[in-house]
């Protein structure tokens, strides 16, 4: 026979960090369903649970809402294959911190020693600039330096609020690619225009304050899937093709050839 492990909520907040306030209002919105109440109503958890409990915490790191978590952990088909995908997306994350470590390590022992300081050794883990090449190379030095010279000429809000809304934008098109959506659908497609837009709004970009030009979204799509930087962005190739097939819907549908 076959002992089941269960854990209190107890057990639980003191494991994740979680508050028991935190997981009795998953029990009521219906994300989070203990596997067992006990007597006077005390929770538990086993095995199946504790896995949800894990992508729901790694989902809100990467800044999903309930409900669109509540919608994903529903639509997948295979939670294994989906936890490797956030297992990639957290290894990214782990060499973007460890970059940013060694970089201040080096400013300090720099200091330290009385030797200059070297702004690009500084700044590794930390600046937009690790595709200036793949820009240049694509779209030319000038698209590149006018982009670098917005960049740099936002506040620290503005920088703030302007990478807060790619990573809103990246966050739904992974939520959209692990629910299986359509690239063609409707969420997809309005997906497809946000990501248009936000397009349009970077200096340089061909197509910038105007009608988007079809090549350039078009390779950015086939870019996005064929290089494993981009792909990281979106959860993965799985999601990147996603991201790369909506786009190619909405530039048949709405980009003029």
């Amino acid at each position: 026979m076959t002992v089941s492990t269960e854990w209190s909520i107890h057990e639980i907040t003191k494991a994740t960090g979680t508050t028991s306030r935190t997981l009795r209002h998953y029990d009521q919105i219906g994300l989070l369903t203990p596997s067992r109440t006990g007597h006077g109503g005390l929770r538990h958890y086993d095995e199946d649970t504790l896995v949800r409990l894990q992508r729901i915490l790694l989902l809100r790191e990467l800044g999903l809402a309930l409900p669109t978590i509540a919608a994903v952990l529903d639509g997948e088909r295979d939670t294994t294959e989906a936890l490797r995908t956030h297992l990639a997306l957290l290894r990214q994350e782990r060499d973007r911190v460890e970059r940013q470590i060694a970089s201040v390590q080096r400013t300090i022992e720099r200091r330290e020693g009385g030797e200059h300081l070297m702004a690009q050794e500084m700044f590794d883990g930390f600046d937009h600039t690790q595709y200036k090449d793949e820009v240049t190379r694509r779209w030319g030095a000038d698209a590149y330096a006018a982009g670098d010279s917005w960049w740099r000429g936002l506040s620290e809000d503005q920088r703030a609020s302007w990478q807060q809304r790619a990573k809103d934008l990246g966050a739904d098109w992974v939520a959209a690619a692990a629910r299986g959506a359509d690239p063609a659908g409707d969420e997809g497609q309005a997906l497809a225009r946000r990501h248009v837009e936000w397009l349009r709004g970077i200096p340089g970009t061909p197509g910038y304050d105007d009608e988007p030009v079809r090549e350039y979204i078009l390779g950015l799509a086939d870019m996005y899937v064929a290089d494993p930087r981009f792909a990281a962005n979106y959860g993965g190739e799985e999601g990147a093709t996603f991201v790369r097939d909506a786009l190619h819907v909405y530039a048949d549908r709405h980009l003029p050839a």
